[in-house]
């Protein structure tokens, strides 16, 4: 009985990835891999696991698995600075969900498909998207304001209400629901509080973070850079690339204050945008598939 497990000396030994073809093992995963929910995404990947430092990526026909130089779990911070830089992360979305737009992956497709969700509200949801990815690059910093100022207070209260409501509907008086009221009732304050904070203290709060981890991140490529290429071996000029664009965006504030946060919200505009396209397209071609095969797929 082979598992990936026997497959990942070559990862020990400086190698950056090992492609295990499904056909040649009997048994994937053992206990010891639990299935990760936040992974930066990779164009066909359909499912991600984790063991450890040990990251599988599960795709149609294949296994691709890398070493992660530190474990999300125990790490988190430095995996985030290390592993995911801010840039990468940007990147590969924005690849993932080009590709899917334009019909080159079939991982929304797959998910809808897993999930019954009706061909009409994947259209629906696409345009839904279309449209408010296009306020994002129309006005920036209203969305930026908005979000801020009002999603994200009403978020907050919203989830608050929720909880004291689930705690009265419920069996008055136990303990889980004395304390469901109390973190609900505790959860509406500080929704309240957030709305009487201005937004420039965000707005430093979020300049400070992205630096900090865009920062951390260059400092770490730009020193294993100088190492050689044998330190970087998922790509040593993508990692060089990524580091030198960190410290350029970062440095763009101390030339136009607030650049930074009106380009991210552009970013986002652009990944809203596509991913309302990935969405619209997949459905398209759960619409044609279904014509084909109609009792495949439900409308």
């Amino acid at each position: 009985m082979t598992t990936i497990d026997d497959y990942l000396q070559p990862l020990n030994n400086g190698v950056w990835e090992v492609v295990i073809h499904k056909d040649d093992i009997s048994e994937p995963l053992s206990d010891n891999w639990e299935k990760s929910p936040v992974n930066v995404p990779t164009p066909g990947t359909v499912a991600s696991y984790r063991n450890g430092q040990y990251h599988a990526h599960e795709t149609k026909t294949e296994w691709r698995v890398h070493l992660d130089r530190y474990d999300p779990n125990v790490h988190p911070v430095l995996h985030l600075i290390d592993d995911a830089p801010l840039f990468l992360m940007i990147s590969e979305t924005i690849i993932t969900l080009f590709s899917e737009a334009v019909g080159r992956s079939t991982q929304t497709k797959e998910k809808l498909k897993d999930q019954e969700i009706s061909l009409k509200k994947g259209f629906l949801f696409g345009f839904i998207l279309l449209l408010i990815g296009s306020v994002f690059l129309i006005s920036p910093k209203v969305m930026y304001y908005g979000i801020i100022g009002v999603v994200l207070p009403a978020i907050v209260i919203g989830a608050g209400a929720l909880s004291v409501i689930r705690s009265i509907i419920r069996h008055p008086g136990e303990v889980s629901d004395q304390k469901d009221l109390f973190y609900g009732g505790l959860l509406i304050i500080v929704g309240i509080i957030l709305v009487y904070i201005p937004v420039i203290f965000w707005s430093l709060l979020l300049l400070v973070m992205l630096s900090f981890w865009m920062l951390s991140s260059a400092f770490i490529l730009l020193n294993r850079a100088r190492k050689g290429r044998s330190a970087i071996p998922e790509g040593f000029y993508s990692r060089l690339a990524i580091a030198l664009i960190s410290i350029i965006v970062v440095l763009i504030p101390l030339l136009i204050p607030g650049m930074m946060l009106h380009l991210f919200m552009l970013i986002m505009g652009v990944i809203i945008i596509l991913l309302g396209c990935a969405l619209i397209s997949a459905s398209y071609n759960l619409k044609q598939r279904s014509k084909m095969h109609p009792d495949v797929i439900t409308l």
